[in-house]
């Protein structure tokens, strides 16, 4: 028979739950009226109520809420995989395919430069001074080398796009490259990730070639047959279901089922996740009114859960080293704004436009922290590090929009264009259709 949990069990949960979506929400509704990420504010608040804060102040409380019921916390931890699941869905359908199409020629220079030179530069760091930046010593350093390499090198799609938003600057040229630069350079980052993992599990270099075909092989058949096959799914859902809830069902359903493809291939399920999104958010079924009321119990509810639990997993206090921090977002910041930046040079961008995409593609977001949550469960890398990522994630936000404002700017005083106090760039979509991703 299965086990179930029982009443007080089921209480500790309800009460975990509770205290996680109030504060999580509380202090991210803070931060979203300084016009920062919610995500920021989410994190902070598993920091303040996990371990690195309730946890050294008041040990006894925190035992007994988070640590009392083993099996309600786990279930706990189970809701918030879910949720991870889901925000990777929700990050796939931002991938506009056809606007890759379009401007991609055009952001070629800024996402491959800005995704090679952090790659580059993180992997030699790891590599040569892994003991340096890793409290253990390593004897195999090519699997942490590649992650970190890969981890500095994506840039959060959502994030750019709230900061786009924010400016009102989407539909500019330097927004459109901005955007369509971070497509890219999420689709290819997600790709090199899940060959690492399966470079980990798999055993021997034949099993780590066959692995790798594996993932490239998924991706190929979702961008082609499984993204045809997803559309004229949700073309029956459209037509024979209720809509909108049918559609909303089928999507939903769509992407476990991805997850449970790649995890049976032994690749995380985030990744299958993620690529049925793209898919999803291609089909001309999947309107925005769609997509913002998925968005909206995601991004509201859902997540919230993971990104606080972020901050129950790790002591941020105790494992916080002040030298691994330095390094991760000197080497984050340098080698993402001097790649963008030469990539914008080389597509035609002057000066003030090219930083202000460099400090635009520099910013990072949920999917470093999606990363570093798996390496550090995959134990690629240790505590130190993953919270050397996450203060990393929090201040490339943090300066995101300033300072792209402060150099466009600059730009619109160097050209000596003087704009109309009433003068306003009409955004992508309607503001109502966008804020669910805004808010990410």
């Amino acid at each position: 028979m299965v086990p179930k949990l029982s009443s007080p069990e089921i209480l500790n949960f309800l009460i975990i739950v509770s205290i996680i979506l109030i504060s999580s929400r509380l202090l991210g509704e803070i931060f979203r009226k300084f016009k920062q990420p919610l995500v920021v504010g989410e994190i902070l608040a598993g920091i303040i109520i996990g371990p690195s804060l309730l946890g050294s102040a008041f040990p006894d409380l925190f035992h007994k809420i988070f640590l009392s019921e083993p099996r309600a916390y786990g279930a706990f931890d189970g809701l918030a995989n879910v949720g991870v699941i889901l925000l990777m869905f929700i990050a796939g359908t931002e991938v506009d395919i056809k606007q890759i199409r379009k401007e991609g020629k055009s952001a070629a220079s800024i996402s491959l430069l800005g995704l090679i030179l952090p790659f580059a530069l993180g992997f030699l760091c790891i590599w040569f001074f892994h003991d340096f930046v890793f409290a253990v010593p390593a004897t195999d350093r090519l699997i942490p080398s590649l992650f970190f390499g890969t981890a500095l090198s994506i840039t959060a799609l959502s994030v750019i796009v709230k900061v786009l938003i924010d400016l009102d600057i989407i539909r500019t040229k330097v927004g459109g490259l901005v955007l369509t630069a971070a497509m890219i350079d999420d689709f290819l980052g997600w790709i090199l990730f899940s060959i690492i993992i399966q470079m980990m599990n798999a055993k021997g270099g034949d099993a780590s070639l066959t692995s790798i075909i594996y993932i490239l092989a998924f991706v190929a058949f979702m961008m082609t047959i499984g993204r045809w096959a997803i559309d004229k799914i949700l073309g029956l859902a459209a037509k024979y279901l209720t809509a909108p809830s049918g559609i909303i069902t089928v999507a939903i359903c769509l992407c476990f089922l991805g997850a449970v493809v790649t995890e049976y291939l032994g690749i995380r399920g985030i990744f299958g996740a993620f690529l049925v999104g793209v898919a999803v958010g291609d089909s001309k079924h999947f309107n925005h009114h769609i997509q913002h009321i998925i968005q909206a119990f995601i991004i509201n509810l859902i997540a919230p859960l993971f990104f606080a639990s972020v901050g129950l997993r790790v002591n941020f206090v105790t494992n916080f080293d002040l030298s691994t921090v330095v390094i991760i977002l000197g080497i984050a910041c340098i080698a993402k704004i001097v790649g963008a930046g030469i990539g914008s040079r080389l597509g035609g961008l002057n000066k003030n436009e090219s930083l202000a995409v460099a400090f635009g593609m520099n910013a990072r977001g949920s999917q470093e922290i999606v990363l570093g949550l798996a390496a550090l469960q995959a134990k690629i890398i240790d505590e130190q590090v993953f919270v050397g990522l996450v203060v990393m994630t929090m201040v490339t936000i943090l300066i995101a929009g300033p300072l792209m404002k402060f150099y466009l700017e600059k730009d619109i005083k160097a050209k000596g264009i003087v704009p109309s106090s009433d003068a306003k760039i009409v955004v992508l979509q309607d503001q109502a259709d966008v804020a669910a991703i805004s808010k990410t």
